[in-house]
Order: C-alpha cells, then sequence, then structure tokens
C-alpha cells in the first residue's frame, strides 16, 4: 500500500494532470493514472503540485520585532540599522527562539520549506546565535534552516565581530556571511571580502555576502567577492546577496562585471521587497527602482534566487512569509512579464532557491524526496499571478499543512453562485 496517492495534480513543466504516489517518504511513481491503494489520498483536481519554496536570505533574529524598541519613522536601511542596535541588548534567548518559531509555523503553512537566516554576531553574548541554533534543532523535522554567521556592523568596523564570527561558526552556524559597504572605507570593505572567504575556504563552508547594499555605483564588492570566489576554488559555493549598487552603475562595467560573476558560479539573491522599499531614498524624481539587474544576469547564465530578507522587522513593516509575493514582486520591480520569465520567477523561489542553499534541486521526480505544494493554481504563472492558496504542504510524505481553496459566493441573478479565482482567467499558450 502506497503511504499518499496525489491524485490530478499538473507539474510546473507538465501540459496534463499525473498522479504521484507516496512510499516511505519518497516519490514511488509519477504516472497519468494509478490504481493502487493508499492509506492517504489527496485530490489535487487539476491544480498545481510544485516542490516546497526556498528562501535564501532572510533575518529570523529580528523577525515580527516590528515596533520594538519603536518604530523606524524614516523608512531607511540605515534608520533600520540603527534601531536594531537599539534592540540588540534587550534580546533574550527566549524572545528570539518565541518569535522565530512562530515565523516557522507561518512559513510551514505557506509551503516554504528552506530558509537561510542570517544571524548578528555584533552581540558578544551571541543571544540571537544560540537562540536560533535551538530553533534549527527544534524545526529540524520539517525546515531546513541554515543559519549564516553576519556580522551586521562589520567585520572590521565592529571591535569583537571578527572574534564572534569565529565563536559562531565553533558553535555550528553554517554560513560565513559579512556587510563589506558597511565597511569605513572601500579598502576595509574589499579585505574583508578576502578575509572572510578565507575563513570560508579553511573551514569548507560556504560563503553569503551582503553585497553592495547602496544606490552607490561605486559600491563594487561583487567583484572582489566573484575574484575570491575563482582564487579560493570557491565556485557554486558563494552567494551575493542584494547586490543594489548594480542598478546604478554604469553599462560598460556592467557588462565587464556579469560574466566575472557567471565565471566565477556565484549566486545572486535580490530581496525584491525590501530592494524596492528601502534602495533610492534619497532620489526625488526620477526614482530609482532599487534593484539589481535580474534579467542580465539571467542572461549570462548566473543562478539567481529571489530572497524575503524580512518581515515586520526595523526594515520591513509588511512580509508573511509569501515566496510567490516576493516572485510577484520581483517581476513588476525588473521588469519582466514574458510568460519566459514570469515563469521563471516561479523557479526562482523554488528550485533556484534550494541551489543558492547548496540543497539538492527539489524537482519532482520518480525516486526523490517526496516533499511538495499542492497550490490552488493551474500554472506557476498562475500560482504567482494569484499568489495561490497552499491546500496542502507535505514534507518527504507527511502532510504539514492543509488550507481550504479560496473561494467567493456570489449571489447575483443570473451569474454562478461561486468564484473561484484560479479558474477564472485564460491559460494562455506559449
Amino acid at each position: 500500500m502506497l503511504d499518499l496517492l496525489v491524485r490530478a495534480g499538473r507539474l510546473p513543466a507538465g501540459k496534463t494532470p499525473v498522479d504521484i504516489a507516496v512510499r516511505d517518504g519518497r516519490i514511488a511513481r509519477i504516472a497519468p493514472r494509478i490504481d493502487e491503494p493508499a492509506a492517504r489520498v489527496i485530490e489535487a483536481g487539476g491544480r498545481l503540485v510544485a516542490p516546497p519554496f526556498a528562501d535564501p536570505h532572510f533575518h529570523m533574529d529580528a523577525t515580527l520585532s516590528l515596533g520594538l524598541p519603536r518604530l523606524n519613522r524614516s523608512g531607511t536601511l540605515l534608520e533600520g540599522i540603527a534601531l536594531w542596535g537599539e534592540l540588540k541588548p534587550l534580546l533574550t534567548p527566549e524572545a528570539v527562539m518565541e518569535r522565530a518559531l512562530r515565523y516557522c509555523d507561518l512559513a510551514v503553512a505557506q509551503g516554504l520549506l528552506s530558509i537561510r537566516t542570517h544571524v548578528d554576531v555584533c552581540d558578544d553574548r551571541l543571544t540571537a546565535v544560540e537562540a536560533l541554533l535551538e530553533v534549527r534543532k527544534r524545526v529540524a523535522g520539517y525546515i531546513d534552516l541554515q543559519l549564516v554567521a553576519f556580522p551586521q556592523d562589520g567585520l572590521y568596523r565592529d571591535p569583537t565581530a571578527h572574534r564572534n564570527l569565529i565563536r559562531a561558526l565553533d558553535m555550528g552556524v553554517d554560513v560565513v556571511g559579512g556587510i563589506p559597504h558597511f565597511e569605513r572605507t572601500m579598502q576595509a570593505g574589499a579585505e574583508s571580502v578576502r578575509a572572510l572567504c578565507e575563513i570560508a575556504a579553511e573551514r569548507g563552508l560556504p560563503v553569503d555576502l551582503h553585497c553592495d547594499e547602496s544606490d552607490d555605483p561605486m559600491s563594487r564588492h561583487i567583484e572582489t567577492l566573484a575574484a575570491e570566489t575563482v582564487r579560493l576554488g570557491l565556485q557554486g559555493r558563494v552567494v551575493g546577496s542584494h547586490c543594489t549598487s548594480m542598478h546604478s552603475m554604469d553599462n560598460y562595467y556592467a557588462s565587464k562585471l556579469i560574466p566575472l560573476i557567471a565565471e566565477a558560479q556565484v549566486h545572486i539573491v535580490p530581496n525584491p521587497l525590501i530592494n524596492i522599499t528601502l534602495q533610492g531614498r534619497s532620489d526625488t524624481y526620477p526614482k530609482r527602482r532599487g534593484m539589481t539587474r535580474v534579467p542580465e544576469l539571467r542572461a549570462a547564465g548566473v543562478n539567481v534566487a529571489f530572497g524575503q530578507d524580512c518581515t515586520m522587522d526595523p526594515w520591513y513593516p509588511l512580509g508573511s512569509a509569501d515566496m510567490l509575493e516576493v516572485a510577484h514582486m520581483g517581476i513588476h520591480a525588473a521588469p519582466m512579464t514574458s510568460r519566459e520569465a514570469m515563469a521563471w520567477a516561479f523557479t526562482s523561489v523554488t528550485v533556484n532557491g534550494h541551489l543558492a542553499m547548496g540543497l539538492p534541486d527539489p524537482t519532482l521526480r520518480e525516486g526523490g524526496p517526496a516533499s511538495m505544494v499542492v497550490l490552488q493554481a493551474r500554472d506557476p504563472i498562475e500560482a504567482v499571478r494569484m499568489k495561490a492558496t497552499r491546500l496542502a504542504v507535505i514534507r518527504e510524505g507527511r502532510v504539514l499543512s492543509e488550507t481550504a481553496p479560496r473561494m467567493a459566493r456570489l449571489s447575483l441573478a443570473g451569474r454562478p453562485d461561486t468564484v473561484d479565482p484560479a479558474d477564472y482567467a485564460p491559460i494562455a499558450e506559449d
């Protein structure tokens, strides 16, 4: 007997519904029709069945802390950093854990089962590190949670950041982080990139740097990161997060830089919700969009994966652990509205996010893990357009979450009694 049978689901690249048979946490078979008894049957009804979502860039130590100890009145990145500096001394492990676990509950309900979170190490108590190491342990059965040792106040700018980063890695933090553009000088920023990459190479760890989260076109630490990646043989293990200064770089320099990023196999993680909110704040008009050059990076073969970054914290008063919202905003900010690009946006928050985190390709296939999300949509573009309801969230054959379909009841003469948003528009063919 099967453990689970998902009947009549559409795979992201599929044209017709298929049945998905699950046994012992793996996908045993995918076929147009499977007539085999199962302990549990989920009727997908022609809806989309896709890999779980991944968020390769988040700040779980700050999540759900909106209003503590005050609100960010200017809405700027720098006030957010200052506000976080006020909150850090007030943190307790219990409070950080409580907020993080609540966020993980929300993430599961949204089908978000892989998260990489940056953890501030510029606190000699390492309160957030201690708390999130415990959270990682508690959620291990349902979320792949990676921790990045993140010197928020600068590896060299903060007097104890370097020592604390090493302490955090020794405690079991997974990834080496940094923020070179926040150092006092461009030279110090470049030196921090080299030092952090060397630490990662010595320890056999990945690297994930906040890189050039700035409107300054001369903030070019991503170039140094790409060069150090090649020098130290870190190809495929390095992420440049944000890279927003690229939106203001001149085209000639960008045409040189992007091939270097591709050659180094550096993953790029833009964060559309936050980038378009925090960047361009000093502009009057015209206002810059704030996000890096996604179409150009894609065209060069760079793995680009959208991240969420923040949810209800000192930097961002919104957010809901919804990676479809992130993809939706990415389409608008790029902008990229071809059907191929919109379908790619869905891939960016599923497959590409996993690859940026160094996780296996989550594409649903026979023999692969039975981890998937059933969505109230018929294809990836519709899922992004509707920010589709997650009807079922499944991890290795275990149903973690279920949500009733979103339906509206109408009282209109001569019109249908109900409206299912996912059935209300035609599917355009490529």
